[in-house]
């Protein structure tokens, strides 16, 4: 049975004119006349029986369906260009992956590791795009997502990577050497918020056996990024998966508060659709994934001295 799709000559002029607004400024980007333009819109809203179009004092405007018609198009060329640009830079050989990521995690911790896999895999491309929160794999272009959470999401198989395991730092001149903070002097300190964590501060403290007044007070940020720059900016204690900042702590840029590390009930997982399973670079990626994060998997000394 043969598709009900338009053709593609028809489908860029709609995408251009919907992007310009003008079948002028699409004629110009397309190496066309306004009329070859006017021409294929029209051929396209007959095939669809819909008019994308309304024509106005000003020149051209979208339709409601034509608005909503335009994203998908729009969506469906950039895949097509996008797979298109990667067959053509491989020349058939090797994979691309598209993974979402959390950004500070891919920043801080993947990134750095990134270029041995890219040694030890050249025929294999990773494209990375940063991804906060759970979302549907049939609505994008990821064949896979790092994320932290407390589960697999629907519908996917996952791969456990490690705990997030959550240290209190700040800047070394926030607070004396060595001295050791009761429960009223943490109500003098800021405490820097992690929006997608409320109660993460509070649950650190009830894991040390502490109630502090205010736990749930102070700056929020979206990203461990932005609390840990916070941090470095002398702007209040952060609380921060250690993998996170184990370079500042190493340079002493950040110093832990207290020696006190606690297990969230969130991990970080490789999550892919079942579907996916058998993709052949992620396959490559997963095995890949797997042996670098297993030094973060080793169980953690807990209970350390509490200063």
């Amino acid at each position: 049975m043969r598709r009900k799709i338009p053709s593609t000559a028809a489908l860029s002029a709609f995408e251009s004119a919907a992007r310009h607004q003008s079948f002028t400024k699409a004629a110009d980007e397309l190496a066309l006349t306004q009329s070859a333009v006017c021409r294929q819109i029209a051929a396209l809203e007959e095939f669809l029986g819909v008019k994308l179009f309304r024509r106005s004092r000003r020149g051209v405007l979208l339709t409601d369906a034509g608005a909503t018609y335009s994203r998908q198009v729009t969506a469906r060329l950039d895949e097509v260009e996008r797979d298109t640009l990667d067959l053509m830079a491989k020349g058939g050989q090797g994979g691309v992956l598209e993974l979402g990521v959390v950004p500070t995690f891919a920043i801080k911790w993947l990134m750095p590791r990134l270029a041995l896999f890219a040694q030890a895999h050249p025929d294999i491309t990773v494209n990375l795009s940063a991804r906060t929160r759970p979302f549907l794999f049939d609505e994008t272009q990821f064949d896979a997502a790092i994320h932290a959470g407390t589960a697999v999401w629907p519908g996917t198989e996952g791969v456990f990577l490690m705990r997030e395991n959550l240290v209190a730092v700040c800047r070394p001149e926030l607070i004396a050497p060595r001295a050791t903070i009761a429960a009223s002097g943490w109500q003098r300190l800021t405490l820097l918020q992690q929006s997608t964590r409320p109660y993460g501060w509070r649950d650190w403290f009830a894991s040390r056996g502490m109630q502090v007044e205010g736990d749930m007070a102070g700056p929020r940020y979206e990203l461990y990024s932005m609390a840990a720059e916070a941090a470095l900016q002398g702007m209040g204690v952060a609380l921060i998966p250690r993998l996170l900042v184990e370079d500042e702590l190493r340079r002493g840029a950040l110093i832990q508060v207290a020696r006190h590390e606690y297990l969230s009930d969130r991990n970080y997982y490789l999550i892919y659709p079942e579907h996916n399973a058998d993709h052949a670079a992620l396959a490559v990626f997963r095995m890949w994934l797997e042996e670098q994060a297993r030094e973060y998997r080793e169980p953690l000394g807990l209970g350390l001295a509490q200063a």
